[in-house]
């Protein structure tokens, strides 16, 4: 199989199912599955897969499990030599799907590709070539980190300004709304770090992506639509705890080298992977 589509969702029935079926359309010439990993919604999500889209395949948590383990949920279950991680808080455009894929395909040394993101006015969101955000970009340099990023332009910080809104390039992070990740790659890197809760595990695997020797690319050709749907209120507390609390998950494992976390082998799911074991 070509393509395995993976979606987080929690309590976004309406967003998902708009999702799901820009993905049918986008995916229709591509051998592909859909995989959604439902974190306990409350509303109709389960419901309204089960009626109106029979062949997605359905993972139902009876918690919420956070983006990064539903995600992981997803990826061990996928068939594809591809791994699509998207936001249900989107819609693809037609040649999304194809045209990604052709240039992953075409670019052997891509590990992660990200397109270009508008919101629902039309208007380019410059999150779609990212950096690191600017309060990531002061806690890097705090700790020395920022020796890390040899290819990044931290001055530049978060929408990689020196970046044109067209410009095919590699960037440092590829945005977590929209992920195309080669399977041999996350092989190589492992999985999402499950101690990233809501934030950052898409900084830390682009991160592992880039070390492994594989790149992370912007690619404007096609687009999709986000509506940024935010279900945990900005500046709330599990807001802040989640959001900050990335940034010292991430020193911990790359500065002071977090013991508790190491590298462990999943025979049972692919020969060669390897996936964080705590």
């Amino acid at each position: 199989m070509e393509l395995s589509v993976v979606i987080v969702n929690y309590n976004v029935c309406r967003l998902l199912k708009q999702a799901v079926a820009s993905l049918l359309e986008a995916a229709k010439d591509v051998e592909h599955e859909i995989i959604v990993v439902d974190n306990a919604s409350v509303d109709s999500s389960v419901a309204m897969l089960q009626q109106h889209f029979r062949q997605v395949k359905v993972i139902t948590n009876d918690t919420n499990e956070c983006f990064a383990k539903a995600a992981n949920q997803g990826i061990r279950a996928a068939k594809g030599d591809f791994v699509l991680l998207v936001n249900p808080d989107t819609v693809c455009s037609d040649d999304t799907v194809q045209k990604t894929l052709n240039f992953v395909t075409a670019h052997t040394d891509a590990g992660a590709v990200g397109v270009r993101m508008i919101n629902g006015s039309g208007q380019f969101l410059p999150e779609s070539k990212r950096g690191i955000t600017a309060q990531w970009v002061t806690f890097l340099k705090l700790t020395g980190l920022s020796r890390h990023f040899p290819k990044s332009r931290l001055s530049k910080r978060y929408d990689a300004g020196w970046i044109e809104e067209f410009e095919t390039t590699e960037v440092d992070v590829v945005n977590g709304a929209f992920m195309l990740l080669r399977k041999s790659a996350l092989n190589v890197t492992g999985l999402l770090d499950e101690n990233f809760k809501i934030y950052g595990a898409d900084i830390d695997l682009s991160y592992r992506i880039r070390n492994a020797g594989y790149k992370n690319y912007y690619y404007p050709k096609t687009y999709i639509i986000h509506f940024k749907h935010q279900s945990i209120r900005k500046f709330s507390w599990t807001y802040l705890k989640n959001y900050y609390g990335a940034m010292f998950i991430f020193a911990a494992k790359y500065l002071f080298k977090m013991p508790s976390v190491r590298l462990k082998p999943i025979q049972r799911l692919y020969p060669t992977s390897y996936e964080l074991e705590r």
